[in-house]
């Protein structure tokens, strides 16, 4: 097998697309892991109360409303990186087998 740019390319772009593949499918896992299995760990409440410059705090919304937009902020950020996810695993999967095929052949027929 000779060395050529060619090859040169096409390992290099199989190599991406595997890594981006990779790195898609452990983000799948991770949000599967959070979302099934460590629930606690994904919780995080942030108080809404608004300080007036006089120093008096501002009416506040209540426990319930607050933990309704904390829900439904962590369903929204598990949206998108699922989103994100699929997206990397869609893209880098054909570049992976397209540029593996390639040299494969490539490798037979010099055989």
């Amino acid at each position: 097998m000779k060395f050529s740019l060619r090859l040169l390319y096409l390992y290099l772009f199989s190599f991406v697309g595997l890594l981006i593949t990779v790195i898609g499918s452990i983000q799948i896992i991770d949000l599967g892991l959070k979302t099934y299995l460590f629930k606690v760990s994904d919780y995080s409440y942030y108080s809404d109360a608004v300080i007036a410059p006089d120093g008096k705090q501002s009416p506040s919304i209540s426990v319930e409303e607050q933990k309704r937009r904390n829900d439904l902020e962590q369903s929204n950020q598990r949206k998108r990186q699922l989103s994100s996810s699929l997206s990397m695993i869609i893209v880098g999967a054909p570049l992976y087998l397209y540029h593996w095929k390639t040299i494969k052949k490539e490798v037979r027929s010099e055989a």
